[in-house]
This record gives C-alpha cells, structure tokens and sequence, in this order.
C-alpha cells in the first residue's frame, strides 16, 4: 500500500489533503489552548473563592476553633490544593501538548512545502520533455509532406513532355533534398521519443513514487503525532487524580472530625463568666413606717437601723449582677486581667504565661549560640572578635531576666485567682450539700461554677485553645501561611515551642526566621511550632495573602 503506486496521477488530492492534515493539527492546537484556559481559570476562580472565605484577623464573625470551622477551612486547604492541581494539569497540556503541537506543526509546513515544489519541478521536466518530442514529431510531419510535394512535383515535370531537362533535374534535386530532410527529422524525432519515454518512465515509476512516499510518511507521522498528543492529553489528567483523590479524602476526613459535643464544650468555655446566678431579692417591709405604734398581739418586723435596705442601692446591685445576660460593662484593660471574670482571667494569664515561656525559651538558645559563638571566636580569634558579641549577649541576658520576672508576676496572679476559684468551689460544694444557700446566690469573688471540680484544674496546655470574655476581647485569627517548607533532617522537638518533624515531612511557614535559626511552621492539623531553619527547604509563596491558611 503505498501512495507512489496506488495515487500516481492524484497530485492535486494529496495536495489538498496534507493541507487538510495540517489544519486538522492545528485545530486540535487550538482546542488544547482552549482547554489550557479553561483550567487556567477554573484554578484561578477556586482559589479566589477559597481566599474569599478563608479566616481573616478582621474577621469576628465566626471562631476558627469550632471543629465545624475548622473542618470547613481544612476543606478549604484541600480546595486550594485542588485548584493546585488543575494549574498542574494546564501547565502539563501546555508544554505537553500545546506547544509540541504548534512546533510539529511548522515542521510538517517546511516538509510538505519541500515535496511539493520537487513534484511540481518533476512534472514540469516532464512536460518539457514531451514539448520536446512533440516539436520533433511536428517538424517530422511537415518535412514528409514537404517531401512528398517535392516528389509530386518531380513526377508531373518528368511525365511532361513539354518541361525541360533542367526544371527535371531541378525537381529532382528539391525531391532529394526533401527527402534527406524528412529522414534526419525522423531520426530527431526517435530520439526525442525514445527519450520522453525514458523521462516517462522514470517519472511514474521512481520519481513521483518517491516524493509520494515522503508525503505518505509525513502524514503518516502527523497521524501518530496526534495519537500521542490525545494520549498526553489524558495523561495530564491522570497524573493528577492520585493527588486529587488526596484531596477528596481530605475533606472527607475534615467532615468526620466535626465533634458537636466539642463545640458545646468550647461554647462553655468561651462564655463562662466563673460568676453564680444572681438571687433571690430580699423583701423590703415599707409599711414599718406607717405602723409605729403597735399592739402586743401585732406582728411587726422590729425596727433596726443596721438593718435598712435602701431599694436603690439593692437594685442597682442586683442589675449589676445581670450584666451576664446583656452587654457587658466595657471599662479599660487592666494588666492583670482583673477587668475580667475569673474563668477568663484565668484563661487570659495561662495564654501569657505560655507566651513569656516561649519568649524565654528563644532568648535561652539565642543565648547558648551567643555563647557557642563566643568560645568558636576565643580559640579561632581569626574567625571574629568575641567583645564584638558581648553586647548581644548583655542585652539577651537582661531579656531572659526582664522575661523570667513577668513570668513571676503573671504565675502569682494565677496563683491567686486559682486559690479563688478553689475556695469558692469548696464552699459552693458545702453549701450545696446543706441546702443552707440559695444556689444562685453570688459568691464573694462574684463567680461561680457548675462543677467544683472543673475550676481548678491544671493550667491549659501551650497549644489549647482559648476564648474571650466576650467580642471585646476576641483573640485574633492565626497567623496565614506564607509558604511552606519539607523537612531535610528529622527533629526532635523536646523542648517547649518547638515542632517535632520528620524528615520528607511538608509543614507550612507562618513565621520567617528572623535571625536566630528558627522558623515558625504549622501542621496540616494546626500543631504549630518552631523548627530550626537549617533543617528544612523554605519555599515562600510570592503573595501571602494569597496563600492557604490552616487552622
């Protein structure tokens, strides 16, 4: 089967049909670009939607720490990942695909191009030599019926008695003459014809077969080009399912981590006031004033003047005490918390206990480099000078203690509202047992508990989540992330505020390091801590805000 043999006398058609071939090509170009911008966009819409409703520092409307919320922006980081992968899939059409279209595509216009102009220089060859033959051929024929004149005319002058021998003899010559001429235009012409057929030949059986042959096999390869571009086509996309499904199992498992028991839990634990119900109002008798003078048979209430109420003050008091169902008193902070109620007061110096902690904990290894450096600078005096650290190391050192004692202020804060809620949960629990006060009477710290034993327990872990008293003292959102790193060596993390790693692991980056080899990095779960930066590959994204943020 072969175009040369089969197609001998179809030049126009193969003509048209390699021009066909190209265009088909590049209309599947144009497809793939089409689809190139619809990924594209389709990637750039999902991530705009995910950075529309992702968590913001502004953003009081609802708490990151709800396990519904906090699934919803893991679903949201899953999202996000997926929109990742659709810019993969673009990208991969793109370079794959595209681009190899449109570079095979000017190939196969040079090549066709090329095989044309020689089928047409073959053919036009051809044509000259059949121009040729036929000349010959031509002047072949006039010159016999030349000669043929010339023989008639010899033969009517010898058969007439009346003509002289010299028209005869003249006749004769021309007749010979003619004749000569006719036999070497025979012989041209049997060359010229023995070698059009030659060029005949050659031309049908060798030439065109072979340029037909070349135009056979470049289209045969734009055929097999297209093949492999459908098949990178859904290669592009079956690369990605494996991380798509991925994703897909992401957000199921953000679903199932929804726990409504939790959040009820922390609803509790962001509005505990620690204060009791208020009581009941006592009777104020008004009527001792009318009655002064009393029989002995009269109950009366006796006057006592250490005893008078006056309606205003208990009033006010009692509405004091109903703030708990209205809006609270704003008044300025205090640095002890103690604008606060108990429960959040509580909650409030555990969280600066945790923070000065970490603080402390980065100038204690700020420090031991310091020093290390230090003792690197005495014995190589040529690497550095060591007087040049000791400023450093002076202001490090007054940081650790300025820190160590701000820890000792707030823990002796702590201490006191803890031995409050303590007190007031042994005399709650006494009181409840006689019956002897009324439960929702007000305690004298003004705060109260459901259960005894929940107020006083142990401070809450570095990483435990806490609330506000109310919208007045809203903590602020996480931090974005604003890159992400993989972990080059595994790490520990024994001390406090560190993250413990393992090497190949993915972390994203919420803080950059800032000059003491440690970079804040968060989890996919929300752990966050800090790694040591020589210890990881940092890859920051061009625009945070832009980036994915895990709770």
């Amino acid at each position: 089967m072969s175009w040369g043999t089969e197609l001998w006398d179809q030049f126009d058609n193969l003509d048209k049909h390699t021009q066909w071939g190209i265009d088909f090509l590049e209309k599947y170009a144009k497809f793939v670009k089409e689809r190139i911008e619809i990924e594209q966009n389709y990637a750039k819409q999902l991530r705009n939607l995910v950075k529309k409703y992702c968590p913001k520092r502004s953003s009081k409307d609802e708490e990151p720490r709800f396990t519904s919320c906090i699934a919803f922006y893991n679903i949201l980081n899953e999202l996000n990942d997926y929109a990742g992968q659709r810019e993969v899939v673009a990208e991969e059409l793109g370079y794959r695909v595209y681009v190899e279209l449109l570079r095979y595509s000017q190939e196969l216009k040079t090549e066709r191009k090329m095989h044309l102009q020689e089928g047409r220089k073959a053919q036009q060859y051809l044509d000259m030599c059949w121009k040729q033959m036929d000349n010959s051929k031509k002047k072949f024929e006039r010159e016999c019926k030349e000669a043929e004149k010339a023989q008639q005319c010899y033969e009517r002058l010898d058969n007439d008695t009346n003509a002289t021998k010299a028209d005869v003899e003249k006749a004769k010559q021309q007749l010979n003459l003619r004749t000569h001429m006719a036999d070497e235009n025979k012989n041209e012409y049997a060359a010229q014809l023995q070698n059009f057929n030659g060029e005949q030949h050659k031309h049908f059986y060798i030439v065109i077969p072979q340029i037909y042959k070349h135009l056979q096999e470049m289209d045969e390869r734009r055929t097999i080009k297209l093949s492999e571009c459908y098949r990178g086509f859904a290669d592009s996309e079956r690369k990605v399912i494996p991380i798509i499904s991925k994703c897909l199992d992401g957000m199921i498992s953000a679903a199932k981590s929804v726990d409504e028991r939790r959040d009820s839990q922390i609803v509790i634990d962001s509005f505990k006031s620690g204060f009791e119900p208020p009581g009941d109002f006592p009777f104020e008798d008004y009527s001792q004033h009318i009655y002064r003078t009393v029989s002995d048979g009269t109950i009366s209430t006796p006057k006592q003047e250490g005893m008078k109420i006056d309606a205003k003050t208990t009033v006010g008091k009692a509405k004091g005490k109903l703030w708990l169902f209205g809006k609270k008193p704003k008044g300025p902070a205090q640095e002890d918390f103690s604008h606060l109620p108990p429960e959040q007061r509580r909650k409030k110096l555990q969280q600066r206990i945790d923070e000065l902690n970490r603080e402390l904990q980065k100038e204690t290894d700020q420090k031991d480099a310091l020093i290390k450096m230090k003792d690197v600078y005495e014995k190589n005096p040529q690497m550095g000078d060591p007087s040049s650290l000791q400023p450093k190391l002076a202001e490090t050192m007054s940081n650790m203690d300025r820190l160590r004692m701000e820890i000792h202020k707030n823990e002796a804060w702590l201490s006191e509202v803890e031995g409050k809620v303590a007190a007031r949960g042994d005399r709650r629990h006494s009181s409840d047992i006689n019956h002897l006060v009324t439960q929702g009477r007000e305690s004298p710290e003004g705060s109260y508990t459901d259960d005894a034993n929940q107020e006083v327990r142990s401070p809450p872990q570095q990483h435990s989540h806490h609330n506000e008293f109310d919208d007045e003292f809203e903590d602020d959102d996480p931090l974005p992330a604003i890159g992400h790193c993989k972990a080059i060596y595994p790490f520990d993390g024994h001390n406090e505020g560190t993250l413990a790693m393992k090497e190949g692991e993915i972390l994203y980056i919420i803080e950059e390091d800032k000059g003491d080899g440690w970079t804040r990095a968060r989890r996919q779960n929300g752990e966050e801590g800090y790694v040591p930066t020589s210890y990881i590959d940092v890859t920051l994204e061009k625009n945070s805000k832009g980036a994915v943020t895990y709770i």
